[in-house]
C-alpha cells in the first residue's frame, strides 16, 4: 500500500499590510508640534482683556490729529493685541467659511504639507504611480503645487481680504479708543514678553524633531 504523498513544505508568507503598519511614522513630531500649539495659545489667551473693556462706548472719540490717533492706536496694540489677534483670526475665518470650496483646498494644501513632507518619517520615500520621490522632489512638487492652488484660484486673495478686514477693523477700533484709562505692565509691554511673540514661538523648536 503507498503511502501518503508528503506535503509541500508551506513558504513563509509577508503580510504586506501588517509590515506597512509596523514602519515608523512621525507622529512625535506631530504630538510635539501640537502640544507647543496649544501651550502657547493657553499662554497667549492668559493676557486677552475683557471684550467689555474693549468695547466701552464711553471710550471711544475722535481723535485730535493724525499723530493722536497714531498714538492712540500703538498704545491700545500693545494693551489689547490678543483681542486684536482673535479679530483678524475671525475676520480671516469668516472669509473662508463663505467660500467652502476655497477652504477645502487649503484644508488639503495643508493636509498635504503635513503628511507629506513635515511629519513624514526620514526613511518612508514618497511613492506615487510606482515612482519613489526624493525630498526634494517632494518639496519642490508642494511649492509648485502651492503656488497655483494659492494665485490661480480664489484662496489667496480670500486671505488677503481677510486679513485687510480684520486690520482695517483693528486699526479704526486703535485710533478712536481713547487709551487714558488703559495700564500696562511692564513685563507684559516689554518686546520680548508679547503675546504673539509666545503664540509663534511654536515655529522655530518642532522644526529640529521633524
Amino acid at each position: 500500500m503507498a503511502s501518503a504523498p508528503t506535503p509541500p513544505p508551506l513558504l513563509p508568507v509577508t503580510n504586506s499590510a501588517a509590515a506597512a503598519s509596523d514602519a515608523p511614522i512621525a507622529t512625535p513630531a506631530f504630538r510635539l508640534l501640537l502640544s507647543r500649539l496649544s501651550e502657547s495659545a493657553r499662554r497667549s489667551l492668559s493676557d486677552r482683556r475683557p471684550w467689555g473693556e474693549l468695547l466701552d462706548r464711553s471710550a471711544f472719540s475722535k481723535p485730535d490729529s493724525l499723530s493722536d490717533a497714531t498714538s492712540r492706536l500703538r498704545r491700545n496694540l500693545a494693551y489689547f493685541r490678543v483681542n486684536y489677534a482673535a479679530l483678524v483670526a475671525f475676520a480671516l475665518g469668516a472669509s473662508l467659511l463663505a467660500h467652502p470650496f476655497s477652504l477645502l483646498i487649503l484644508l488639503g494644501l495643508l493636509a498635504a504639507w503635513c503628511f507629506l513632507y513635515l511629519f513624514r518619517a526620514t526613511d518612508q520615500p514618497v511613492v506615487l504611480f510606482g515612482r519613489t520621490f526624493s525630498d526634494r522632489e517632494t518639496l519642490m512638487g508642494l511649492v509648485g503645487a502651492s503656488f497655483v492652488l494659492l494665485f490661480f484660484t480664489s484662496v489667496a486673495s480670500l486671505i488677503i481680504s481677510g486679513l485687510l478686514v480684520g486690520g482695517a477693523v483693528v486699526a479704526a477700533h486703535g485710533a478712536f479708543r481713547v487709551p487714558e484709562d488703559l495700564f500696562l505692565d511692564e513685563p507684559n509691554a516689554a518686546p520680548g514678553n508679547s503675546a504673539t511673540q509666545g503664540l509663534l514661538s511654536f515655529l522655530g523648536a518642532p522644526g529640529s524633531g521633524v
